[in-house]
């Protein structure tokens, strides 16, 4: 049975497939543009700080205050 909070069910199912928690399997699954190719956006590497701690926060990466650029990026590609 599909769960309505999923946008884009067969790709959560994908990513579980592939061994990907729950948590970030729904995160891409319900990305706007969740099955398309081509995002625009930029390398981590190129965000900003600031940047960077709001997105930890979207995806609720906890310690994320007391990290420093290069751990928020690890986190972020890890979570």
């Amino acid at each position: 049975m599909p769960n309505p909070r999923i946008k884009n069910e067969e790709q959560y199912q994908a990513l579980r497939d592939k061994g990907y928690s729950k948590e970030k399997s729904a995160r891409i699954a319900n990305t706007p543009d969740s099955g398309k190719k081509g995002g625009n956006a930029k390398p981590y590497e190129e965000w900003t700080k600031k940047e960077l701690y709001a997105q930890a926060k979207n995806v609720g990466i906890e310690g994320r205050s007391k990290m420093n650029k290069k751990e928020l990026i690890h986190a972020l590609r890890n979570n």
